[in-house]
């Protein structure tokens, strides 16, 4: 199973291939020097590539499209590749991360026109720059929080159905149709919660305190504060269910993770507000959790999830 998938995500990628000259023309309108652009030409261009298995070694073949696998200059050279994959209508958005790109589009009076066209113009964009979309990888998810709902009809890009779905992970982010977090919250709490054997692993070796607090915090809080941009609408139930986790690691270190950052006040309720002097400083990610999380009354403290590293000078 493990080599049908392999064989498969390299058909693919075999299929992606950026064209140097392509690349290049594009690097000379970006005003680029052209010596620097023959230089990444010839970088690009010739290249042997050979299979080494124990004793065994394939023989060479030459490449002349695509970028090396592993180089720095690869994700680079792709950014600059699709900097003109832009958006045609102000309505709509592009959103890139190395090879993954998103289309946020706004549909107003059900008018579905320049979204549709987008995504038109988007598989023609790269079927003119020699990039394969996948459309069986392509997820539609649908926001409408109107009391009558409208039919949609299916996306369809180069004749084939994009598949839409009520949730979809975005850069391991899960999104819902209905905005919610609690699917996110869900797999955080139970990928940090796996963690957990081995931090009562260290304990049972008698490994100490600060040991299991660093421990905790790069392998446990940093699953629990990952993309933390949903930390702002995070309900009371969704952080119990983080602070359950939070709590057992606790009692198996046997003391605060995060005691040196975090002071209760006598009711042991409540957090006691961090002393800022500057606006930048209350203004920050971890001064408006405290506040968040004091008002959350129902809630045991103390908060451990909190990062250290949104701490600003």
């Amino acid at each position: 199973m493990v080599s049908t998938a392999l064989h498969s995500a390299l058909t693919h990628l075999d299929k992606n291939l950026s064209i140097p000259q392509q690349l290049t023309q594009k690097l000379v309108q970006l005003g680029l020097n052209t010596s620097l652009c023959n230089w990444l030409l010839d970088f690009l261009t010739g290249r042997p590539q050979a299979v080494w298995v124990g004793n065994n070694t394939s023989s060479t073949i030459t490449s002349n499209t695509g970028t090396p696998q592993g180089c720095v200059l690869s994700p680079l050279l792709f950014t600059l590749l699709t900097h003109d994959c832009a958006p045609s209508h102000s309505s709509n958005l592009f959103i890139k991360f190395a090879d993954d790109t998103t289309v946020v589009g706004l549909i107003s009076n059900n008018d579905e026109t320049n979204y549709r066209s987008e995504m038109s113009r988007l598989a023609g964009w790269c079927s003119g720059n020699n990039l394969s979309l996948n459309v069986e990888k392509t997820k539609e998810i649908v926001v409408d929080f109107r009391r009558a709902h409208t039919q949609h009809a299916p996306l369809t890009i180069d004749g084939a159905s994009v598949e839409r779905v009520s949730s979809t992970k975005f850069l391991g982010v899960h999104i819902t149709d209905d905005l919610s977090w609690a699917k996110n919250i869900t797999t955080l709490a139970k990928k940090s919660q796996q963690r957990l054997y081995f931090l009562r692993k260290l304990r049972r070796a008698r490994a100490p305190a600060p040991i299991m607090c660093t421990f905790y915090r790069g392998t446990i809080e940093s699953i629990l504060t990952s993309c933390i941009v949903w930390f702002g609408t995070c309900d009371a139930s969704c952080c119990k269910t983080l602070q359950r986790t939070v709590r057992v690691a606790e009692k198996i270190i046997g003391v605060h993770p995060m005691h040196s950052f975090f002071n209760l006040l006598p009711s042991g309720r409540r957090l006691r507000s961090l002393q800022a002097r500057t606006s930048r400083l209350k203004d920050s990610f971890i001064h408006q959790a405290v506040r968040k999380l004091n008002s959350f009354s129902a809630l045991p403290p103390p908060p451990l999830f909190l990062p250290t590293h949104f701490f600003e000078p």
